[in-house]
């Protein structure tokens, strides 16, 4: 068939459909909606919260850079400078008049972003990467008023900020929503500045709970498919009752626009920090002081666990709530407070959202006994919680033995190599061959052995008669080993014979 005689048979059909509706009228029929199928009218929604909505424009700091913008919703202004003065230096040098071009300083960055009025006294809520290292703020209301704002506190951690104005009478504000109550296909509307635009409505679904997209320790986003582009973070996403259930911050995106993969800050999480910004200026948060790593399904074999869930503590910081309490490296941490602890994140959330000086109750296992203690946490910004580095397949590391290790003792020598201090005690892993089971998990030449199984080891004698006992159960045996300052445990499994 010809391109031609195609057209015209498409050109046909389209024909027929158009001209005889009374023949296909019965199979063109809408079906009827489906139970729960969303159907809103959002216009009665969007005239309730819109007003509440301001654009917040900034002028960043010198020396602010993309780190301090590196999420979904910032805008900033592009400057022709910087190419005319490239100009200017190729013309100089063309003419031989290079001492003659002066270079002009560079304009600071500006940044335009989103957020909400959740006070009438002016208290607004934003996103730190637009606002927290900003030197001048100007907020702009939904009516077109201007406000210069005053930053009153920024979270790097959960990206938040808070903003106040002063105006000459109370503004118009919306309400933080039960976020812990979301489902997953409920109805959502954005509402926010996309590339500077001013008040726009995007409406879409939840579609996940729980995201983890690496931008931080707290990582717990509602991810929708309502449009979210550049100029909407920090701004609020609502359920139908007109609740801010989380606040715009980041999207996924090879093109810079959306694609339907936006992600929010539930309302749960940002709420105790808004508190907290708005009344310190600062979050003050809980401090364990322990190294973790998560529970593998490797470590859970080794360890006879019954699923990978806690948070293994692989080192306890010295003089820590964690070491008072008499947490020891191995122990893995199941609960706190009655809350589950099923992951790493799970350990940071609930110890993060404790004030510094309050007491909880750990619950965790220690050589396959559960067992509760109580630790009276510290204060975070005094000294930073380390995660560990999990295990990862990516560290190539030698051995005569069934897990693929050669050991040699730690020798004057071998510590002034590795900068190792006298108090680290162990068995130094002097190879990793290639292709065995120890190689799969990463160690490598230069780890400390310090622990096999429940037993710690100290030279390469017993750690080496460790081996061979944990040899003969054929089942993964945990390693804890030392590496640049950290600790870790590591599961590896016997050569199979």
């Amino acid at each position: 068939m010809t391109k031609t005689k195609s057209r015209i048979f498409a050109a046909l059909a389209l024909t027929t459909a158009l001209t005889a509706p009374a023949l296909v009228a019965p199979m063109l029929m809408a079906p009827p909606a489906l139970a729960g199928e969303a159907t809103h009218d959002f216009a009665d929604l969007a005239a309730k919260v819109t007003p509440a909505v301001v654009n917040v424009a900034v002028t960043m700091k010198s020396g602010a850079g993309d780190d301090d913008m590196k999420m979904s919703g910032d805008d900033r202004s592009d400057s022709a400078q910087s190419q005319m003065e490239e100009f200017m230096r190729q013309f100089a040098e063309r003419f031989g008049q290079q001492g003659q071009v002066q270079k002009r300083p560079q304009p600071k960055a500006q940044a335009v972003g989103t957020g909400f009025i959740i006070d009438p006294s002016g208290i607004i809520v934003t996103n730190n990467h637009v606002a927290g290292n900003a030197e001048k703020i100007t907020v702009t209301l939904a009516d077109g008023r201007k406000f210069p704002a005053k930053l009153l506190g920024a979270d790097k951690k959960t990206d938040l900020a808070v903003l106040q104005v002063k105006a000459d009478k109370p503004l118009p504000f919306v309400e933080f929503g039960d976020a812990t109550k979301i489902r997953v296909g409920q109805s959502v509307m954005a509402v926010g500045n996309p590339f500077g635009l001013g008040g726009t409505v995007t409406t879409g679904i939840v579609s996940a709970r729980g995201r983890d997209i690496q931008s931080g320790p707290f990582d717990d986003y509602i991810q929708t498919d309502a449009a979210i582009n550049r100029g909407n973070s920090g701004g609020p996403l609502f359920d139908l009752d007109g609740k801010v259930i989380g606040i715009n911050t980041a999207i996924f995106s090879p093109t810079g626009g959306s694609i339907g993969l936006g992600f929010a800050i539930p309302a749960s999480l940002a709420q105790p920090v808004v508190a907290q910004l708005r009344e310190h200026g600062r979050v003050e948060r809980g401090l364990l002081g322990v190294q973790i790593q998560p529970v593998t399904d490797e470590i859970a074999s080794s360890l006879s666990l019954g699923s990978a869930k806690g948070a293994l503590v692989a080192q306890v910081e010295p003089d820590s709530a964690a070491l008072k309490a008499g947490i020891e490296s191995g122990d893995i941490i199941r609960g706190v407070d009655g809350k589950p602890i099923d992951t790493v994140r799970d350990l940071t959330r609930v110890i993060g959202a404790q004030e510094p000086g309050s007491t909880v109750k750990v619950s965790l296992l220690r050589d396959g006994k559960e067992m509760s203690l109580q630790a009276k946490l510290g204060d975070s910004d005094a000294k930073p919680q380390k995660q560990a580095k999990a295990d990862t397949q990516q560290d190539k590391a030698k051995e005569p033995m069934s897990f693929g290790v050669s050991l040699a003792p730690l020798s004057p020598e071998a510590r002034q190599q590795l900068g190792l201090k006298d108090s680290i005690k162990g068995a130094l892993i002097a190879g990793v061959e290639t292709g065995s089971p120890a190689e799969e998990q990463g160690l490598r030449a230069g780890d400390v052995l310090q622990q096999v199984g429940q037993t710690k080891v100290t030279t390469p004698q017993e750690a080496s008669s460790q081996l061979k006992e944990a040899k003969k159960t054929n089942k993964p045996v945990l390693m804890k080993v030392f590496r640049e300052g950290l600790t870790r445990f590591v599961a590896v499994s016997p050569r199979a014979t």
